[in-house]
């Protein structure tokens, strides 16, 4: 899959230095994205089983024991991830997740 952007994951763990924990759980969650070959959302939800899995390609992973929250669209016939939000799970409840 090609995904789209690095530098968001890297712009929040970088933004305030208690979200370094994030960083090697979004990197591992990058490799492991970056080398799949989706084509539907229950491929997604086999990969990673704590994945939501939303309507409209949407898709929101746990990282960090759960700590932080990765909202991705997935273009699933032209193989692209795009990274739409990174955050705390207080970040994560204002905004909309289909939207944003």
């Amino acid at each position: 899959m090609r995904i789209i952007a690095l530098s968001t994951l890297k712009a929040f763990w970088e933004s305030n230095p208690k979200y370094n924990d994030a960083k090697d759980q979004t990197l591992a969650w990058y490799r492991i994205a970056l080398q799949a070959d989706w084509d539907n959302p229950a491929q997604v939800k086999a990969e990673f089983r704590s994945a939501s899995i939303l309507k409209d390609g949407r898709a929101v992973f746990n990282i960090a024991g759960n700590k932080y929250r990765l909202v991705v669209w997935i273009n699933y016939a032209y193989r692209i991830i795009y990274i739409r939000f990174i955050g705390t799970h207080a970040q994560y409840d204002r905004i909309d997740v289909q939207t944003i």
